[in-house]
């Protein structure tokens, strides 16, 4: 598994020149695939021939996951979420250790990106009870996890959080790219 990141987008379609650029660097594709979306809406290369990728943008920030094995990604900026939000998201387990936290936002951003990625990973999509999806808690000075038959790594970023999830562990570090301001969209995307 390999981990491409991106700052400074200026549209979110640039998420798709990481993936352009990503898979050109990675597996030598060029042009890129066409990029179409399974029944329950997980973009994936057509056909896939052991090539999975995932995408994820936030603000200015976008993260791009290559695997040969499905992989999810997720990266959010940190902010204050509304103050119902952790309760409606949250298992109880999870909701206990936020109340513990000494940054209750960066740590709700953190469970956050952890359970996107999970869902991505999986092609399921956030259907039915979100505070159900199961994430490993976050323990101090801890980036990497395994959790059921899964392996997380966190990345904790200035004003960032990502993460991305798979069947082997991730890279420790993430591949930044710098991007073209101009942005060509693949036919059948639309993030």
């Amino acid at each position: 598994m390999v981990l491409y990141g991106a700052d400074g987008l200026a549209q979110r379609a640039q998420a798709y020149d990481l993936l352009t650029n990503a898979a050109g660097q990675y597996w030598g594709l060029s042009p890129l695939p066409q990029v179409v979306r399974t029944s329950l809406g997980k973009p994936v290369f057509s056909p896939a021939q052991g090539r999975e990728f995932n995408l994820s943008h936030s603000g200015r920030l976008a993260l791009c996951a290559l695997d040969s094995a499905p992989v999810g990604v997720d990266i959010q900026m940190v902010k204050s979420w509304r103050p119902t939000l952790p309760g409606r998201v949250c298992s109880q387990e999870e909701l206990d250790w936020l109340q513990k936290q000494p940054d209750l936002w960066r740590s709700f951003t953190t469970l956050w990106v952890m359970k996107e990625s999970r869902v991505k990973q999986s092609g399921q999509g956030l259907r039915g009870s979100i505070a159900a999806i199961s994430v490993p808690i976050p323990r101090p000075g801890e980036l990497l996890y395994a959790h059921q038959g899964l392996w997380f790594r966190i990345f904790p970023g200035p004003d960032w959080v990502g993460a991305v999830c798979g069947t082997t562990p991730g890279p420790a570090e993430i591949d930044w790219r710098s991007l073209s301001p101009v942005s060509s969209v693949p036919r059948g995307c639309n993030d």
